[in-house]
């Protein structure tokens, strides 16, 4: 299921024993634009700390009833290891982050999810996984503070991220929600981050090897529930672009 994060923004989270807080917003990291955590806010249970969920954790995503599933109890995440609320997520705290919950960590190996094209939920098999060795440096990014960054045409500016459209099963980034009312009045279009040509963090400034004309012409985005198959095919086709589900069936 395709979803945005603004609209899981706010969703109660349930643990096994419990309602914990809602979803606040996420971590992705700026090579492969995949969620690495959920931030949640627990309201006064755990005051001063951060307390991130990775996917690992997340059973699954109810849109009728807004809320979503964590595979873990409110000790486990209690005694997880401590994130200060004004402190950055470091490697370090990464590291002991996974070691304690025994997931595998997504920074080995060549793919999205480590030494697997997708996320491994099934935890009987984690402790069959390759050796893990660090092959990238992780750079995480809050869909907070991206959110508002600037977005240019080859051409010239077209607009602004307005919001991030994530696969609630693979959880990455596949679109990026891009405001143009600056540019022309009413209209949102969405643009993949695997099209980017150019991603300046330091300077709020993302670049797409497209002309301003071309993405105005763009198949218009309403809403995300209109985000059928069909709509993504048109989408990828008007833009000369593979669909990402194409490597579905390779990855199964």
């Amino acid at each position: 299921m395709l979803i945005s994060a603004k609209t899981l923004n706010g969703y109660k989270l349930n643990s096994l024993d419990g309602e914990i807080g809602k979803a606040k917003e996420f971590y992705f990291d700026d090579k492969y634009w995949t969620i690495r955590y959920l931030v949640a806010d627990t309201g006064g249970w755990l005051t001063g700390r951060k307390v991130l969920i990775s996917p690992y954790s997340l059973a699954g995503v109810n849109k009728e009833t807004e809320h979503i599933d964590v595979n873990l109890t409110k000790k486990q995440i209690e005694d997880s290891p401590l994130l200060e609320s004004d402190k950055p997520v470091s490697l370090q705290f990464e590291e002991s982050y996974y070691g304690y919950y025994g997931s595998p960590i997504y920074w080995a190996g060549s793919y999205m999810w480590g030494y697997y094209p997708y996320i491994l939920m099934e935890h009987e098999k984690w402790e069959k996984s390759p050796k893990e060795e660090k092959t990238w440096d992780p750079h995480l990014r809050s869909t907070y503070n991206v959110d508002g960054y600037s977005i240019q045409a080859n051409n010239g500016e077209i607009g602004h991220v307005e919001d991030f459209i994530i696969n609630d099963e693979t959880w990455e980034i596949v679109y990026l929600v891009i405001d143009t009312k600056n540019w022309w009045p009413g209209k949102k279009v969405l643009v993949s981050p695997r099209w980017m040509e150019q991603v300046s963090f330091d300077e709020s400034k993302l670049v797409v090897n497209l002309s301003r004309e071309v993405i105005k012409q763009a198949p218009e985005y309403v809403e995300e529930s209109l985000l059928t198959r069909e709509y993504e095919a048109k989408l990828h086709e008007y833009y000369n672009q593979k669909g990402y589900w194409a490597n579905e069936t390779i990855a199964e």
